[in-house]
């Protein structure tokens, strides 16, 4: 393929000021037709939502500005692909469980163990541990308490939906790790800075403070993984690695022959997105509190705060101090991937290259990996983002990295939206009242009204049972459907690295029969290569 031509084709845009770079193309129809979706793909995606918006018109909610008066009501319309989505509905209050989502839920990547409470989160010991027998100090230095903290979203004006001002918490939630290996919380403030008018809840308050505190962390927590977790740390970054390649890495290097499979799809489903979903007036800004300016806020901050480490999970597991937490599913099986993916990787680079002075000296690598920190991360050293490749190792880390974060890590924070979100007040997508400012001020009336209304409850239902479809035109990590290698190594490497997979997936089907909650999301009989919905 001739460079300049794969260069006219395949053009860096600028999205945003302080965003990733994407693909300059204004519709589906002026991307490539090697990198359009399949016709099965089309019309999977228009019959998905087409079924979706039907069932939203019959449920006669679609443009309703109603809240809710009884939570019995919004059972009705939680349709089931499993019974996962069921038992969130079941189990949402307990304490538990909403300590469980941190781990397992859809957005793993927040949590992370704490050795000394923020000087912004005066929790003490009369607040959470006044019957003894624990001291947070004790606690703290046997590993046992917890933080997640959403300063991200501190002082941000959230969406206007229908004339009406939304509301989303910026908080910090303390968590103690039990005896019995549960995952507790302790204390939730639901604004960033101490005051009088931003009392710290607790397990102990009133029935409604206390739900009412969860329910704006798990509204936050639905809106900074929508845009770090999910938009950024995947589909944009996934982008990325894509239209680099296309431009650097001509079709018969092995790099390409290698990554290819990890780039389908993706550019068309993130065109649909910027165009239709998080475009000013897409449908995010309709059901989303963070919808519009926020919006780009947060994905700017992100951006800024993302490094390598924390894309490649062993770092990212070691540096948040989560190796020992037991009944973590993500990090056990997304270790086991990680290790998986990088023998695979390790095998087809090293047959390819014997020594570091021929990764040095491979100009199409090397342009690879400049654009990708240029246009990627902005040329921020700060990220740890490699500007060149000058050891096999470093390439195989990298390439490593990529393909985990196209399959794995999407899936993981992808495909369990509908389960932990189909039942809206365990993931309100937006609020509509503000964070109480006192104790003893809510009631199951002051929380429906809090709540997202019929509308945007049904809109954020059905976007999230679309993005959360495995659809049949999928091909599963470990698949290569057009390979073209030209020794039998690759072949024998292939072969081995399909085997672990499918030793994993027995592995994590056995472990998941006991658990209520199993967990799925990085089995590979479920995890698409690339990044696709």
């Amino acid at each position: 393929m001739d460079p300049d031509w794969r260069n006219k084709d395949y053009q860096w845009h600028l999205y945003g000021e302080g965003m990733p770079y994407c693909m300059k193309a204004e519709t589906i129809w002026s991307l490539p037709p090697e990198v359009r979706f399949s016709w099965t793909k089309e019309a999977e995606l228009a019959y998905d939502l087409v079924t979706g918006l039907i069932k939203m018109k019959l449920w006669g909610l679609a443009d309703s500005k109603e809240n809710w008066t009884d939570l019995d009501y919004i059972k009705a319309i939680l349709w089931t692909k499993n019974s996962l989505s069921g038992r969130v509905q079941e189990h949402w209050k307990e304490d538990a469980f909403f300590g469980y989502q941190f781990l397992n839920g859809v957005n793993p990547m927040l949590i992370r163990r704490c050795s000394a409470l923020p000087n912004n989160f005066p929790v003490t010991d009369e607040m959470v541990f006044s019957g003894g027998p624990y001291t947070l100090v004790e606690e703290m230095k046997k590993g046992n308490i917890f933080l997640c903290d959403y300063k991200l979203l501190d002082g941000l004006t959230p969406n206007i939906i229908d004339g009406k001002q939304q509301y989303m918490a910026a908080p910090l939630v303390l968590l103690h790790k039990t005896p019995d290996d549960e995952l507790m919380p302790l204390a939730i403030q639901l604004k960033q800075t101490p005051a009088g008018d931003n009392p710290i809840f607790l397990p102990t308050d009133s029935e409604y403070d206390w739900l009412m505190a969860k329910i704006f962390v798990r509204s936050a927590d639905f809106n900074l993984h929508e845009i770090n977790g999910h938009l950024l740390r995947t589909h944009l970054l996934a982008e990325v690695f894509t239209v680099s390649l296309m431009r650097n890495v001509p079709r018969e290097h092995l790099l390409h022959k290698l990554l290819l499979p990890h780039t389908r799809y993706t550019l068309q489903i993130n065109i649909l997105a910027r165009n239709h979903l998080i475009s000013e007036n897409g449908s995010f800004s309709q059901f989303v509190a963070s919808g519009g300016e926020a919006l780009k806020t947060i994905l700017k901050r992100s951006l800024s705060s993302l490094t390598y480490s924390s894309l490649c999970i062993p770092e990212d597991i070691t540096e948040r101090g989560l190796e020992a937490v037991p009944n973590f599913y993500y990090r056990d099986d997304g270790l086991k991937l990680w290790d998986i993916i990088q023998r695979f990787v390790q095998g087809m680079l090293s047959f390819h290259y014997e020594s570091n002075a021929e990764v040095l000296k491979d100009e199409h690598l090397q342009d690879w990996i400049s654009e990708i920190f240029k246009y990627g991360f902005l040329s921020r050293s700060s990220t740890g983002i490699p500007e060149s490749f000058t050891t096999v190792a470093e390439l195989v880390k990298f390439v490593t990295m990529v393909i985990f974060t196209c399959s794995g890590q999407h899936s993981a924070v992808n495909t369990g939206q509908y389960d932990y979100g189909g039942w809206m007040p365990n993931a309100p997508t937006t609020m509509q009242l503000p964070p109480p400012t006192r104790k003893g001020t809510t009631s199951e009336e002051r929380m429906l009204q809090a709540l997202p209304n019929k509308g945007q409850t049904a809109k954020a239902m059905v976007t999230l049972w679309l993005l959360s479809d495995l659809g049949i035109d999928t091909v599963h990590l470990g698949h290569y459907p057009d390979a073209d290698f030209d020794e039998t190594t690759p072949y024998e490497l292939m072969r081995a690295y399909q085997g672990d997979l499918q030793a994993l997936s027995a592995r994590i089907r056995l472990r998941n029969v006991p658990l209520k909650f199993p967990y799925t999301y990085i089995d590979p009989v479920v995890v698409e290569n690339s990044v696709t919905i």
